[in-house]
């Protein structure tokens, strides 16, 4: 298609369109298979120039069938990666929905990967001739692929897997595109300190100050979900007031984050073993902003065990 060739808009977009990208060895395969397994018309490594032309044909499909459709579209595609955002621009002005689902992970988590596999980064080595790329190490690969990667990330829903087992990733992944499209979805996730803060929040709050019931025999095998704790927390003052104190603010900034044009807002709840107090916060919140539209609940820790 020459240049001064304007391609014909799409009529009907697509029921659903997913785009999953990110770093490489985040989960895109798994992520990917999970979208598949729900009924997802999925294909990989898709070069981001072709994605428009892509959604034509399938519109333009004898049978006429709607599928939902999910693209994985990764560093492999490098040199033609500053096409993708504004073919994502394109694409939103003739009225077609894409969720751009961005995997990450940390450069400890994603090297220990690598390792494992005994895979080579698509970065370490590069054209014939170029020694320098073929003798890059693995995490100067990893830190250039999250360079080239920026724009994407920034626009995209991110979903931090350093610590997710594959289980994991794939109930996260069928939650995300289960919600609601074209409005805010509020995700609350609780977590560990001790493991790391999740690369995918938005906002983090630490509730470390607060009693732990970590201390009370009786408490110590149970988590915020189960009514002891939770009932021991209602009766700690403070525990109510920074309650208040963190709904108040989003209730003051939600409005701003929505006319943002921001597809998801993840509210991350940190305590030291991320069992007791941040899961319960995250379970009173998620209660609280149920009525204001699409909320998803994470316990990173408790969904690994």
């Amino acid at each position: 298609m020459s240049q001064d060739t304007v391609a014909p808009a799409l009529p009907d977009a697509p029921r659903e369109v997913v785009l999953v990208t990110g770093i490489s060895g985040s989960g895109k395969s798994v992520a990917l298979h999970a979208l598949e397994d729900a009924g997802f018309y999925c294909v990989d490594n898709l070069p981001p120039e072709l994605l428009p032309q892509f959604l034509r044909l399938e519109q333009a499909r004898t049978d006429g069938a709607m599928r939902r459709i999910a693209v994985a579209v990764d560093v492999r595609s490098a040199h033609s990666l500053p096409a993708l955002l504004p073919s994502l621009l394109q694409l939103g002005s003739e009225g077609v929905k894409v969720r751009a689902i961005f995997l990450d992970a940390s450069t400890h988590a994603l090297v220990r990967r690598f390792s494992e596999t005994r895979r080579r980064h698509p970065l370490s080595t590069g054209a014939p001739g170029e020694a320098l790329d073929q003798h890059r190490a693995l995490t100067d690969a990893i830190e250039l692929e999250r360079e080239l990667l920026a724009d994407l990330r920034e626009a995209s829903t991110v979903l931090d897997t350093s610590q997710l087992r594959a289980a994991q990733l794939r109930a996260w992944v069928r939650q995300l595109v289960q919600a609601p499209a074209g409005a805010l979805t509020l995700v609350f996730e609780s977590f560990a300190f001790k493991h790391g803060v999740p690369l995918d929040a938005d906002l983090v709050y630490d509730v470390r100050v607060l009693p732990n019931p970590h201390y009370i025999d009786e408490l110590r095998p149970l988590t915020g979900r189960d009514a002891p704790v939770a009932d021991y927390l209602q009766q700690q003052p403070e525990v109510g007031e920074m309650l208040g104190q963190i709904e108040a603010f989003l209730v003051r900034w939600l409005p701003a984050f929505e006319q943002d044009q921001r597809a998801y807002l993840t509210v991350a709840i940190g305590c030291t073993g991320g069992q007791h107090r941040s899961v319960y916060f995250v379970e009173q919140l998620a209660r609280r902003f149920r009525g204001r539209g699409a909320t998803l609940v994470r316990h990173r820790e408790l969904d690994a065990l």
